[in-house]
């Protein structure tokens, strides 16, 4: 079994609920999307990854597993296409086992093992340059609903930028409120688009969509905080 892997690397978890905890990350290449503010552009592509085995990524965690690490986070691109990989990892370590994807495939993310935490990112429709389906928001739903069944402890991320439409992002929360079997364990986490130099003339529209998100779940917003550290 391989996977196209574009590194194993430590750091510290710059975005979401644990930020600053050191994890090693394994990036995997290859997306089933094509968000328009992404980040990772050179992992889009399987191609852009080496073709790598469970063992050989095990190894490689091996040699940079650091006392003060207790999470592997599988990332990407998108980590859910590869579930049976993530398993077969995830079984050579005692560490919480952490994964960061856009949600559209619940199948896939209903084989993995011994998920600890998982990152949903929620996408809006603004996120895409006229190929937004309206099924990703549905998949994103039922893989939430499927992780909270489970009893994972998983949390939402939604990108904003500056340009976002606060009537949008209201529609998405009042639907993403409706949908979920559990709202009152379901965390939202906002992440101001970086640079957030971009946000200097509008960083009072945070705040109203701190507010819109506040109607119906706990909500925080967080920037991507290895940005301003200059870390990977």
């Amino acid at each position: 079994m391989n996977a196209p892997i574009i590194e194993v690397f430590s750091s510290f978890q710059g975005e979401g609920l644990l930020i600053g905890q050191r994890q090693i990350f394994v990036r995997f290449a290859g997306c089933n999307l094509n968000c328009s503010y992404c980040d990772t552009k050179y992992s889009k592509s399987d191609k852009s990854g080496n073709l790598m085995t469970p063992q050989e990524v095990c190894d490689e965690i091996d040699k940079i597993l650091t006392p003060d690490c207790k999470t592997i986070s599988f990332t990407g691109g998108e980590p859910a296409l590869y579930p049976e990989f993530i398993s077969r990892v995830s079984e050579n370590f005692d560490l919480n086992i952490m994964l960061e994807t856009n949600g559209t495939l619940p199948d896939n993310i209903d084989l993995i093992d011994k998920l600890n935490i998982v990152s949903l990112d929620i996408k809006l429709p603004e996120h895409f340059d006229g190929d937004y389906d309206e099924e990703f928001f549905l998949n994103e739903i039922k893989s939430l609903n499927l992780l909270m069944a489970k009893s994972i402890n998983v949390y939402c991320k939604v990108v904003i930028l500056p340009s976002t439409k606060i009537e949008s992002f209201k529609g998405v929360v009042e639907k993403l409120s409706k949908n979920i079997l559990n709202k009152s364990n379901l965390k939202i986490v906002i992440q101001p688009s970086s640079p957030l130099s971009d946000w200097y003339d509008v960083n009072s529209k945070l705040f109203e969509f701190s507010e819109v998100v506040g109607q119906y779940f706990e909500v925080s917003t967080i920037p991507q905080v290895h940005k301003i550290l200059n870390i990977e």
